[in-house]
């Protein structure tokens, strides 16, 4: 394909998009997109939201795994576990898809890592190993222990872990005719799956990613048009805290997305207390995200219709809390 680079060219098909949807809905339902008149006015758009917040794990990577794992599965009966990294969501993702195939489930978190979200993976029935100080030393640590034990190392990003999520922006594309899009960027798999459809139906919806500014490693490389590694130091957006890039998503961002824009820790907490006021969801920081960056550029976005995801809702409690009564 002329102009396009072979990380745009791999994206998932709308034909593969929606077999995996037989698949995501054994284990959940579709979820609902509400267009909320509070958060419309207060944008000055028409503004509708993508709860993946109800979804199994709270967060819409209960979509991710499942099909990453079918696939892995297929023809192999020689897996003896599945080995992650994760800050919380895609650790109870990877639980989630071992429980369905038979395997336990092993996931390597960061020191200091959310005890509720610890608590959701081991119910879910992941062993959790702790290591290091961030996702990135945690990962290198999980890809390791994979190496060591024969177990299958389960990535963040994965053209299969794509195929998953683009079924809840099949789901959105399909419900709304959107105008822009505000997407949080972890490891890439939301923003390259929601440039899979779009393409994919030939819609000329803008996408924007967004990122925490203490982790602004997709921000940076994307001004700069080259991967650029930063430090990490974004304590609400946890679910964006990247430190390096994946190549392959990176890709497809710096050739298929408009911007990204960087929100503060204020501006991320301003939009937690926001969606609480406005719709009654509990938002975590990366879910929060996309608002925060919608607020931000409203003067861009009069007379538009703008689609927002709720991507999780996984926030600890204290937390919450102390977002809602600062």
């Amino acid at each position: 394909m002329p102009g396009i680079s072979p990380a745009t060219a791999s994206l998932p098909t709308l034909d593969e998009i929606r077999a995996a949807q037989e698949l995501v809905y054994s284990v959940m339902a579709p979820t609902p997109q509400i267009m909320w008149p509070l958060l419309s006015e207060r944008v000055g758009a028409e503004v509708w939201v993508k709860h993946e917040n109800h979804t199994p794990i709270g967060a819409f990577k209960a979509r991710t795994a499942v099909v990453y794992a079918a696939e892995v599965f297929r023809g192999n009966s020689a897996i003896t576990g599945l080995v992650t990294a994760t800050r919380g969501n895609h650790g109870q993702s990877v639980a989630l898809a071992a429980r369905r195939f038979g395997v336990p489930a092993h996931v390597v978190i960061p020191r200091g890592n959310s005890p509720e979200k610890n608590a959701a993976m081991r119910a879910q029935g992941a062993e959790l190993i702790e290591f290091g100080d961030d996702f990135q030393e945690a990962k290198e640590q999980a890809q390791r222990l994979a190496k060591q034990h024969g177990w299958h190392f389960v990535p963040s990003y994965h053209r299969n872990i794509v195929k998953g999520v683009a079924t809840y922006w099949l789901e959105f594309f399909s419900a709304v005719e959107l105008d822009v899009v505000y997407v949080p960027i972890g490891q890439g798999s939301g923003i390259c799956s929601c440039v899979a459809v779009r393409n994919g139906l030939n819609r000329k919806t803008k996408i924007v990613g967004v990122v925490a500014e203490g982790a602004p490693a997709y921000a940076l490389s994307f001004e700069a048009g080259r991967k650029i590694s930063a430090p990490v130091t974004t304590l609400l957006g946890d679910g964006m805290a990247c430190r390096v890039p994946d190549d392959e998503s990176l890709e497809v961002v710096l050739e298929n997305v408009d911007h990204v824009v960087q929100v503060s820790e204020d501006e991320i907490r301003q939009a937690m207390k926001i969606y609480f006021s406005d719709t009654h969801n509990a938002a975590e920081g990366a879910g929060a995200a996309g608002l925060a960056a919608a607020l931000k550029e409203k003067a861009q976005l009069a007379a538009k219709r703008v689609g927002l995801v709720l991507s999780g809702g996984n926030v600890d409690r204290d937390v919450f809390a102390a977002v809602l009564a600062s």
